[in-house]
């Protein structure tokens, strides 16, 4: 039995259409798929000159999958940043800050990376992060996400999860557990959630953590 071609017409003539052409011609292949969410990316870059605010500007939003890997493939990777910068992607409409109103009674869970891990882990690490933000990983608490956040530094990097309610513990919890199964933490190490209030008063070692898995 022979194969029936696709008639298409162009210039009010039929013409022939292979089945394949058919295929890349139809409009499906082109409709992306909607995150559920718009994610906004961030970069931090410290300028003495300027104020914290005007150091951290927005790169990009996106809202689909084609779009994020888009951004993926073109943009800088986090272990070529000079030190001292950070990418922070956010549900659009929070800013990367603790004093924004989605951000202020909550906190984060925070991975601390050698500088030897820079070259090797960083880059892998940060984009699970955030195929579990944007995947929805964290539900059925995922309201709770507010973003993700990687910071550049000489000593060594860190990467965390910014949650709303520091005192939502079940959220908090579910959200630890499922970010230790994806990223593969090794049972030897413990990753920590911090709250932001406690950031604001303490600094670096000082800040205990509120919970840990």
């Amino acid at each position: 039995m022979n194969e029936t071609p696709v008639n298409s017409m162009v210039n009010g003539h039929d013409e022939e259409m292979e089945p394949e052409e058919a295929a890349m011609s139809s409009p499906a292949k082109w409709i992306k798929h909607p995150l559920n969410h718009q994610w906004t990316l961030w970069y931090f870059k410290m300028d003495r000159n300027r104020d914290w605010c005007e150091n951290n500007i927005i790169v990009t939003t996106f809202a689909t999958v084609e779009d994020f890997w888009c951004l993926v493939n073109h943009i800088q990777k986090a272990s070529k940043l000079n030190s001292g910068c950070d990418y922070s992607v956010f549900k659009d409409g929070i800013q990367p800050m603790w004093e924004d109103p989605q951000n202020k009674e909550g906190g984060r869970w925070l991975i601390n990376m050698n500088k030897n891990q820079r070259h090797t882990d960083l880059d892998n690490v940060w984009l699970e992060m955030l195929l579990c933000l944007i995947g929805e990983a964290f539900d059925p608490y995922g309201e709770e996400i507010c973003g993700a956040v990687v910071n550049i530094r000489p000593k060594g990097d860190k990467l965390g999860v910014w949650t709303k309610d520091c005192n939502h513990q079940d959220a908090i919890m579910h959200i630890g557990r499922t970010l230790r199964d994806r990223l593969n933490v090794p049972k030897s190490c413990t990753i920590g959630y911090q709250a932001h209030n406690d950031n604001c008063v303490k600094t670096g070692s000082a800040v205990k953590n509120r919970y840990q898995v």
